[in-house]
């Protein structure tokens, strides 16, 4: 029997067509394991890890035991001149999964916050050593950062700046986006084509002068703009130009950490170490909301150099930083991690799932698919007239038959937990080849 269908009209929703939401709203009721449950009782495939971030599937007991007894010991210690022993701990295993030197963490709540901390570090950075002019950043087109406003300032996504455009950060530039489907269409991991377009980072400095960089800041892949995969050589350029100016670099990996491309963080998969690297989603399955940025040992130990050992040396946290639940459940997440050996799993995966959403190929409408790690994405052409109808149409074709997948414009992305095996794998694709063929 359906639960009873709650009043709609209070919650101002977060980046959906709220009008058309509410004409035919989809709401989810349980989970566990790969499953969603709607109020009829129908179970639904998992196909997108929820938002990118419950890599180690729904429902885990172990999660639910750290957190409900972290609630009874201790429901919240305040963060600023406090503490509270599993932030540390939280700190100490967070570290040892990062690239070697990115060692010092700082808590935030959500991937935005882990942005703007990150931005923030790099100027109390620059300020310390006596380069307070570096000021600019630079970001890449098509990028996504978070919605705070240094997020959406380095970000590259039209729609999410539009609004904001008058009040975003000045001194803000772009790279060019390395999505090319002319040159590199149907790629398998990483496209050959695209790395001279790190070259375009030495245009931007001789232009604004490279001692007046603060920051670059790239998502190793993109995953928000569908799944952009980078180029071959790509990222170690743009290492090797950052390192030459003295330029930190940024990966915002809130999408690609924990697991999601075969590997601890995207930096460890693909060979390049950024100066810091921001994480949230997967940090602890989703959860409680929590973020961090892992910061290199030069950075961190240069700012707190920088004044008297009773000062306060970076003027910036939240209220939520490091929460008692939310750090059990990180713990009871970096536990369940290890002990099934998830990032291997989706190593191991990877051609399994490369293969099938490969299969798509010839399905009507597809203009592109790419794929790396346990992430991949389906480019349709679009209808005349019509931007983002039929992705939306095969979302839901998706949906009535079982299968949560995500849309974004005329792309479908999938994302699944690290858990699913080969036959849901089938199952995932299987579903959306009929989805594709049933859109007009």
């Amino acid at each position: 029997m359906s639960a009873e269908m709650p009043d709609l009209q209070s919650l101002w929703m977060p980046f959906t067509a709220n009008r058309q939401f509410k004409a035919a709203p989809r709401l989810l009721v349980s989970a566990k394991g790969m499953y969603y449950a709607d109020a009829d009782g129908h179970r639904i495939l998992d196909g997108t890890a929820g938002l990118w971030c419950c890599n180690a599937g729904h429902g885990r007991e172990e999660i639910i035991q750290a957190v409900h007894a972290q609630m009874r010991a201790l429901d919240y210690a305040p963060p600023f001149q406090m503490g509270h022993p599993l932030a540390f701990e939280a700190a100490r295993r967070l570290a040892a999964l990062m690239p070697a030197g990115l060692d010092r963490i700082f808590f935030t709540n959500s991937g935005s916050e882990s942005v703007d901390t990150a931005l923030k570090i790099v100027l109390a950075y620059h300020r310390a050593r006596g380069e307070g002019q570096r000021m600019r950043f630079i970001g890449r087109e098509r990028g996504y950062h978070g919605v705070g406003f240094g997020g959406l300032s380095v970000g590259g996504i039209g729609a999410n700046r539009k609004a904001y455009a008058g009040n975003l950060m000045p001194g803000v530039d772009h790279l060019p986006a390395t999505l090319n489907i002319a040159e590199a269409a149907f790629t398998r991991g990483q496209p050959a084509w695209g790395a001279h377009l790190a070259d375009d980072l030495e245009r931007l400095l001789a232009l604004h002068d490279p001692s007046t960089v603060a920051g670059v800041i790239v998502e190793p892949m993109a995953g928000s703009a569908g799944v952009i995969v980078p180029p071959v050589g790509y990222l170690e350029r743009l290492r090797e130009l950052c390192t030459r100016h003295g330029i930190p670099l940024i990966f915002d990996e809130v999408i690609t950490a924990f697991g999601r491309l075969g590997a601890a963080t995207a930096a460890q998969r693909f060979g390049v170490t950024p100066d810091l690297l921001t994480m949230a989603k997967g940090v602890n399955n989703a959860a409680i909301p929590m973020g961090a940025v892992a910061v290199s040992r030069e950075i961190h130990d240069t700012i707190m150099a920088a004044g008297p050992d009773n000062a306060i040396e970076l003027f910036h946290g939240y209220t939520y930083s490091g929460h008692p639940a939310a750090a059990a459940a990180a713990l009871a997440t970096l536990d369940l991690y290890e002990k099934e050996g998830l990032f291997a799993r989706a190593a191991r995966l990877e051609p399994v799932f490369e293969s099938a959403v490969h299969g798509l190929r010839a399905a009507p409408h597809v203009k592109d698919i790419r794929n790396i790690g346990m992430a991949a994405a389906i480019e349709l052409e679009p209808r005349a007239g019509q931007p983002g109808a039929r992705a939306y149409e095969a979302f839901l074709a998706c949906l009535k038959a079982g299968v949560l997948v995500r849309f974004t414009g005329d792309i479908l992305a999938f994302s699944p937990p690290l858990i699913i095996d080969e036959e849901q794998i089938g199952v995932l694709f299987s579903v959306v080849k009929t989805a594709l063929d049933s859109v007009r």
